[in-house]
């Protein structure tokens, strides 16, 4: 990749999704549930996704040892998208166990203690980042996630402080892992991972945020979506996206009124990585506008935002209609628009 292309670098963590398999039963008596193994986690959905589109996409991530590690790295190559971020590491690949609901919403059961995801040091971030990076996104378990997390917010920090990237930001919580039991034998409880988002927020130019995030995040502000994106938008960032499944998606900017736009209407199969496609086509949107600053992306009219924002809602119906996280290509993506 050369450093003079205007590169997605998407930093974070890559999990195995092990999903259930409705269709083969569990067994005579119930106990032997079927399991497909599918690639996942949130940056590596959100780079994959933005492959598919076309997008120049780097992976930042700690690949780990074992055989899901192979299918993890042929995934992500399939979808063209940057190998050279891929870092070698010794510690075990996460995995999360996946039930899904009556509505299609995941419900995870995490096995991700001592994985390569958190361990990220300010040596392997600064060799593995690309000096062509035009937006830099993290988020997810690892951006609040011991002893790693603290090497991602000096990065983040340093980039914003240099400008020379978009930095965007989805706290993407997951509680088992936030809080409690699970939480704490990772190093987070609730009051940490607060601030380390908050240390995060404070440098970013983009933030998605979903309604079941700020419920985790901001309980007493749940009943109040509008006003909570519109004070998202008011701690610094340049464009704040607020999702809420099937209800229309938020728009925040600093200084403006509030946006509202209705997603596209889908048969869902799962909800599975419809965030991280939304975002993917966020940031394929603006690349292709060549919005690569916090000037131009201030500057963008409402009028050129929406069509993007569109857009990538259509990306994250389009990844809904099918299982796992599976998004669209950009052929698939403009069928869909005609």
């Amino acid at each position: 990749m050369t450093s003079d292309r205007s590169v997605l670098s998407v930093l974070g963590e890559l999990v195995v999704d092990m999903l259930p398999e409705a269709a083969a039963g569990a067994g005579q008596h119930g106990t032997t549930p079927h399991y497909v193994a599918r690639p996942g986690g949130n940056a590596l959905n959100v780079a994959v996704a933005a492959g598919r589109l076309g997008v120049p996409v780097r992976l930042l991530a700690r690949l780990g040892t074992g055989p899901l590690a192979v299918g993890l790295r042929r995934h992500v190559e399939l979808a063209g998208v940057d190998l050279a971020g891929l870092l070698p590491a010794t510690e075990p690949v996460s995995l999360a166990l996946v039930g899904l609901g009556p509505d299609g919403s995941p419900d995870y059961g995490f096995h991700v203690q001592g994985a390569a995801d958190w361990q990220w040091t300010d040596e392997e971030l600064a060799a593995v980042l690309p000096s062509g990076t035009a937006i830099l996104h993290v988020g997810s378990i690892s951006s609040w996630t011991p002893p790693g997390c603290e090497a991602i917010a000096r990065l983040v920090e340093q980039v914003a402080a240099d400008g020379r990237a978009l930095v965007s930001v989805d706290p993407n919580i997951r509680p088992m892992l936030a809080d409690g039991p699970v939480g704490t034998a990772l190093g987070n409880s609730a009051a940490s991972v607060r601030a380390r988002l908050d240390r995060l927020l404070s440098r970013a130019d983009i933030v998605k945020v979903s309604a079941e995030d700020l419920a985790w995040l901001e309980p007493d502000s749940a009943g109040d979506l509008d006003g909570t994106a519109l004070r998202w938008a008011d701690r610094g960032a340049a464009l704040v996206l607020l999702t809420d499944g099937g209800a229309p998606l938020r728009i925040a900017r600093p200084g403006r009124e509030l946006l509202r736009r209705e997603p596209p209407r889908v048969t869902v199969a799962d909800t599975v990585g419809a965030g991280d496609s939304l975002a993917a086509g966020l940031f394929a949107g603006l690349l292709d506008a060549g919005i690569t600053t916090r000037a131009a992306l201030e500057e963008l009219p409402d009028e050129q935002l929406l069509p993007i924002v569109d857009d990538a809602a259509l990306v994250a119906a389009l990844n809904c209609t099918r299982e796992g996280a599976d998004p669209p290509t950009r052929e698939e993506l403009e069928a869909a628009r005609r």
